[in-house]
Parts: C-alpha cells; sequence; structure tokens
C-alpha cells in the first residue's frame, strides 16, 4: 500500500485543477490519476485504476475509523469509478474521461457480472451525494463500502485473468 503524500503548489494551479476535474464530473484525486495515467499502456492502466480503487477503500476505513463520515463517503465513489474504468479498460481499450460515461458504462458490467452491480454502483452514487450534502450516517457509508468491496474484488478477479 503506498502512503499519501502531501504535494504543495501554486493555489491558480490549484485552481484550474480544480476546475478542469469539475467540468468532467471527476474529484480531485480522480483527475490527477487521469494526467498521470496518459503515458501508460492500458495493462498498466487497469492495474494502476485497480490498486488505486482499493487503496481507496483502506483509505475510507481509515476515515470511518477517524469519525469522517463525508471523506469516508467520497473515497468510496472515488473507488467505484476507478473501477469501472479498470473494466473498460480492460475490456475495450476504452478511456472513460466523464461521470456520464461511467454511469453508460455500468450497465455493461451489471449485464456482465450481474444486477447486484446496480446496488453497488447506487449506494457508491449515494455517497457521492453524502460527499456534498453530508446527510448519511456511518451505517449508510459501511453498507455501501461492504457493496462496494465486492464490486472491486469482482472486477478485479475478472481483469487478472
Amino acid at each position: 500500500m503506498v502512503s499519501a503524500t502531501a504535494i504543495y503548489l501554486p493555489r491558480n494551479i490549484i485552481e484550474r485543477l480544480c476546475e478542469e476535474a469539475r467540468k468532467l464530473g471527476l474529484s480531485l484525486e480522480e483527475y490527477i490519476l487521469e494526467l498521470v495515467l496518459q503515458s501508460l499502456d492500458s495493462f498498466e492502466r487497469v492495474r494502476e485504476y485497480i490498486n488505486a480503487a482499493k487503496n481507496l477503500l483502506d483509505q475510507t476505513r481509515k476515515e470511518l475509523e477517524k469519525g469522517d463520515i463525508r471523506r469516508a463517503a467520497e473515497k468510496i465513489w472515488g473507488a467505484t469509478a476507478l473501477a469501472v474504468k479498470a473494466y473498460a479498460e480492460w475490456k475495450e481499450g476504452r478511456r472513460l474521461v466523464s461521470h456520464r460515461d461511467l454511469w453508460e458504462y455500468k450497465r455493461k458490467i451489471e449485464k456482465e457480472l450481474g444486477e447486484w452491480v446496480y446496488d453497488s454502483w447506487m449506494a457508491a452514487n449515494g455517497m457521492r451525494t453524502c460527499f456534498y450534502e453530508g446527510w448519511c450516517s456511518r451505517e449508510d457509508v459501511e453498507e455501501a463500502l461492504k457493496r462496494v468491496s465486492r464490486l472491486i474484488e469482482e472486477i478485479e478477479k475478472k481483469v487478472k485473468t
């Protein structure tokens, strides 16, 4: 597992990165990851998406231990988005770059892996809303974490075979 490291950038660069991420419906972390992964080949991108998704699940657990429900919820959404991106890259060599792309592609995953994918996706999407609205409980986040963990495990199995 890779530990987090703080990076200090000029405010105007951070604002620009945030704006570009917002345009695409991505978190800042997702956007920066996309920038880094552009130069990798497809196999490496899939591997890094899965590793980053699993890392976000670990971070979710840490945020829950600290009692930061909103940050935990945000990490669940990010992990889900990265897993869907991994699947699309593995299955079709397709790069998903927007929230809309993710929504459309999760239907393909649902058809291939099963209806339970819909529940995992909706739980993750609820966590995205929770991050912005702050309405969910610890129990909501824990339930979403279970569902999303299964999604990431199943996608990881698929892309490694």
